[in-house]
Parts: C-alpha cells; sequence; structure tokens
C-alpha cells in the first residue's frame, strides 16, 4: 500500500491536485456499471476519493505499528478500501489477494466470535494453549520444531535481505513501479495507477469480406472483446475477479502504436484465418459461419461515458465514441506473409 501511495504522489500531477478520480472510472482498464454511476460523481466526492486514498495508502499503513487497536483497525480499514475498489472496477483477482495479509492484522480475540464456543471445541482448545503459554509452559523440543525453527529464522533472514532494495526503492525519489529485484522474484515491488490517462481511447478490429479494401462501399464489421469497450449500447461487464487477459492488454495497445504491441497484428493474422483459438477470446465474430475476412483492420476510436438521463443514455447507449484514425491499415493474409516470417511466427491456416 505504502509503494501504491508513494508512487502516486510522485506521479501524476493529478493526484498532487486531487483531479485523479475525475478521470478514474471512464479511463481504467475494464469498467464495470458501478464505474459508469460513480464516474458522474459531484467533483467534490472525486476530491474526497482521492484525499481518502492517500490517507489509506500513506497514512494507515503505519498503523500495523501502533498497537493492537490501531493494527485491528489497519485491517478494517484496507480490507473495506480494497471492497471499495473490487465494486467499483473490474481489477482482475489483484484487490482480492491484497485482502489476504491485511487478515493477518486479526488476533484470535478479534475473530474468536466466527467459532463455536464449549468444551473440546477449536476455540476452548486455543484459550487453553493461550493460557499454558502464560503460565510458562513450553512444549518439549523435539527434531521436527528445531528443523521448523530453522527454516523459519532462514526464511526470515532471506526476506529481510531481499528486501533491502524494495525499502530503498520505496525511499528513492525515482520510484520504480511494478518491479523485482531478484531472479527469485520473492520480495517485489508494486505500484498502481501512478499515472491516470485523461481520456479513454479504444483499438476497434473489424473486418470485411469485399476484395478491395479501400472502396467505398466495402461493409467493415466489428469484432466484440468480452469485456473491453466497443458496441456503444453493451453494458459495461462485471468479471472480478476473473481476468480477460486480451482485453487487459487491448487497453495498453490503445495508448501506444501496433509497432509497439506486434501481437495484434499476429491477433490480425488469426483473424484472417478465422482461427478457432483466437476467437474463442472474442465475444462476437461477425464472420461466424461464413467465409473469413479478406482484410482485417484496427480502427482507434475516443471512448466517452453517456450521461445518465442524457440523449445517448436515453437510446440506450453506455458510450459515445468519435474517430480518431486509423490504428494500422487494412491487411490481407498477401500482406501479412513476410511480416509473419520475420518474426518466425507460425503462419495462421484458414479454417
Amino acid at each position: 500500500m505504502l509503494g501504491a501511495g508513494l508512487i502516486k504522489i510522485r506521479g501524476d500531477q493529478c493526484w498532487r491536485d486531487l483531479t485523479c478520480m475525475d478521470f478514474h472510472y471512464e479511463t481504467q482498464p475494464v469498467p464495470n456499471p458501478v464505474a459508469y454511476f460513480l464516474h458522474h460523481s459531484p467533483w467534490w466526492f472525486h476530491r474526497f476519493e482521492t484525499l481518502s486514498n492517500h490517507f489509506l495508502e500513506l497514512v494507515v499503513p503505519f498503523f500495523v505499528f501502533l498497537g493492537r487497536q490501531m493494527c485491528i483497525l489497519h485491517g478494517a480499514l484496507q480490507i473495506l478500501f480494497q471492497m471499495v475498489l473490487i465494486i467499483s472496477g473490474n481489477l482482475s483477482f489483484l484487490n482480492w489477494l491484497t485482502i489476504v495479509p491485511s487478515l493477518a492484522c486479526f488476533d484470535d480475540a478479534t475473530l474468536g466470535f466466527l467459532f463455536p464456543s464449549g468444551p473440546g471445541c477449536l476455540k476452548d482448545q486455543v484459550l487453553r494453549m493461550q493460557e499454558e503459554e502464560a503460565r510458562g509452559a513450553r512444549a518439549p523440543r523435539t527434531h521436527g520444531s528445531v528443523a521448523r525453527h530453522t527454516v523459519n529464522l532462514a526464511l526470515g533472514v532471506l526476506v529481510a535481505w531481499l528486501s533491502v532494495p524494495v525499502v530503498l526503492n520505496l525511499l528513492s525519489p525515482r520510484q520504480v513501479m511494478n518491479s523485482s529485484f531478484n531472479p527469485l522474484r520473492i520480495v517485489n515491488t508494486y505500484g498502481a495507477f501512478g499515472s491516470i490517462t485523461k481520456e479513454r481511447t479504444e483499438v476497434i478490429l473489424q473486418g470485411t469480406a469485399s476484395p478491395n479494401a479501400s472502396a467505398p462501399d466495402a461493409k467493415w464489421e466489428d469484432y466484440e472483446f468480452k469485456c473491453k469497450p466497443g458496441d456503444l449500447k453493451r453494458r459495461p461487464c462485471l468479471i472480478s475477479p476473473y481476468h480477460h487477459r486480451l482485453d487487459w492488454l487491448m487497453w495498453f495497445a490503445a495508448f501506444q502504436t501496433y509497432e509497439h504491441n506486434e501481437w495484434i497484428i499476429h491477433l490480425a493474422g488469426k483473424l484472417l484465418a478465422n482461427d478457432a483459438q483466437a476467437l474463442s477470446l472474442l465475444a462476437l465474430n461477425p464472420f461466424a459461419g461464413r467465409a473469413p475476412p479478406r482484410w482485417v483492420r484496427g480502427e482507434h476510436y475516443r471512448y466517452k461515458f453517456s450521461r445518465p438521463g442524457g440523449t445517448h443514455a436515453a437510446e440506450g447507449k453506455w458510450w459515445i465514441r468519435k474517430r480518431l484514425g486509423p490504428y494500422f491499415p487494412p491487411l490481407s493474409f498477401q500482406d501479412l506473409k513476410g511480416y509473419f516470417r520475420s518474426r518466425e511466427w507460425p503462419y495462421p491456416k484458414p479454417e
């Protein structure tokens, strides 16, 4: 949490002027229906959200060191924070995993109500063990207990040693986000949304059966992904903790170029072949039951949420879009032969 908070304060200016939440819900990787309504919240609510984020990521982590009650408060606040993030966006299993270490903030006395009481029950056994420990009684040392303590100590020393560059990274004004400092990848640095995109752009993949891609009467048909925005009237999906990796990658590709994302040309080749495995990652193949397209292209659009109660929303549209231009030009099988060969990719076979 601390790393995520620091990368924000050191990163995008909008985190410092408290305006990042004006954009986040609309421009996050895969918005959900709740994000649609939260995006249209009043400006003061977005300022409150940003301040709350800073408090939870920069201040609350230190509660762990301030005694039992504050540690419990830390755990409760962090779990509440993660639940809000889960409700307001499709961030895969990330937030669910973040809840797990927060559970360690709750001791036996705090969680005791979850277990049945009575003689011989688990809760009763734990209380007896705690009473024995309080009296100074210790279990006899065995080879197994010695081995376990040795392994625990060795692991603790290893983690402490591997944490040194991570801590130095946290203290550095040139903090690196989402990186590992050792081949074992046991201890890493993490920080989400250090920068917030202010506009949402989407790559829309289209195909046509027309022999001439430049013909004015060429009918281009959209491929639909399972979750990312495409069809303006399709409700944003709700999939957390599930993760559609291709949809996520398309979000990154949209604010870069296809030269930085050569895999999208590989995907275009698969679509030209009506490749069953590639199409299984999509929600809609406009050429299902037909011959594969002769051409596939990528179009670049700017997407914005429609306004609840507005004209577009009344038409059933969740999104409004405006074409920015081509993302990659129309491609045919013939165009891609050299491209695939130069990268030693298997050339797709039409199905």
